[in-house]
């Protein structure tokens, strides 16, 4: 009888302790997997190459942190990656528990897009139909976004070629988007929003203020958005490449607004270029006469 006490008594003990060494070994080895998984649907987006530097997994929080992604294309000629994201926060939304629905948020801290031109320019055998980047990305989170956070981002166009380079940019942006599977119910029927800030190339004002059914199978959606007191000098780069004209002085705002409703698009864009000057004192004669000619017409605009 003792002996069989004591058999027992040790397989009480040996029984947690093979589970807990076990969750430890799985817990450990957790992360690994999910890079390796994060890391092969990076390298299956056709025509780009794509990987992370570390996964971080917090069990407690239902999340796992994505480290340093990078992604550009595969026949890229520049150095300059189309994406990275500095750090990814995926994350169960806690507070739509409570409503019974099981989705995510997901916060990018200094992610940027640099769009170059050289580099994104279709090259025999590629398809750009099948080139869908974005659709991989969103196949990294295991469950539904309901909320997005976006802080120090950046978007970018830039082209190497022109001589100076073109570098047009929004940066500083700071977003968030909110419930976005219409978790929280409401009347209206744009349920979703969105708003954010930057700043432009030029120190211009960066605001986005919209509202969203993303939901529906065409989404609905009023969005507005203006950049305002921007340096016009700023765009010199890309107005002498394009049109031969440079900015002596002067401010440029730019306002517009998109809504879509039942498939139906309707919307508008303003640009307005404020005080500005566009003879330089080092211009020639023609490009004296040139500029004179551009700015009648900005006149009468």
């Amino acid at each position: 009888m003792n002996q069989k006490r004591k058999r027992y008594k040790k397989k009480r003990y040996v029984v947690p302790i093979l589970i807990i060494s076990v969750l430890i070994i799985a817990r450990l080895l957790l992360p690994y997997f999910v890079k390796k998984y994060v890391n092969k649907t990076l390298a299956e987006i056709p025509g780009y190459y794509g990987q992370v530097e570390d996964i971080d997994i917090s069990l407690i929080r239902g999340a796992y942190v994505i480290e340093n992604l990078y992604l550009n294309k595969i026949s890229a000629d520049s150095e300059v990656p189309f994406l990275t994201i500095a750090k990814s926060d995926i994350s169960i939304e806690w507070e739509s528990l409570f409503s019974g629905k099981i989705v995510s948020e997901i916060i990018l801290t200094t992610p940027k897009v640099i769009y170059v031109f050289e580099d994104q320019q279709k090259t025999e055998g590629e398809d750009p139909d099948v080139e869908d980047w974005s659709k991989a990305l969103t196949d990294l989170v295991p469950i539904e976004i309901n909320r997005l956070e976006v802080h120090n981002g950046t978007v970018a166009f830039v082209q190497l070629s022109a001589d100076p380079n073109i570098d047009l940019n929004v940066h500083n942006i700071e977003l968030e988007a909110k419930n976005l599977r219409n978790v929280v119910r409401s009347d209206k029927n744009l349920p979703s929003t969105i708003q954010a800030t930057a700043v432009s190339i030029g120190q211009g004002d960066v605001k986005l203020d919209g509202r969203m059914d993303l939901v529906k199978q065409v989404p609905d959606m009023d969005l507005s958005l203006s950049l305002e007191n921007g340096n016009a000098r700023a765009l010199n780069d890309f107005t002498k490449h394009y049109a031969g004209i440079d900015f002596a002085s002067g401010k440029f705002n730019i306002y517009t607004e998109v809504a879509i409703a039942d498939s139906y698009l309707k919307g508008y864009i303003k640009p307005m270029l404020v005080d500005t000057k566009m003879i330089g004192k080092d211009d020639g004669f023609l490009g004296v006469l040139w500029e004179g000619f551009v700015g009648f017409f900005k006149f009468i605009l």
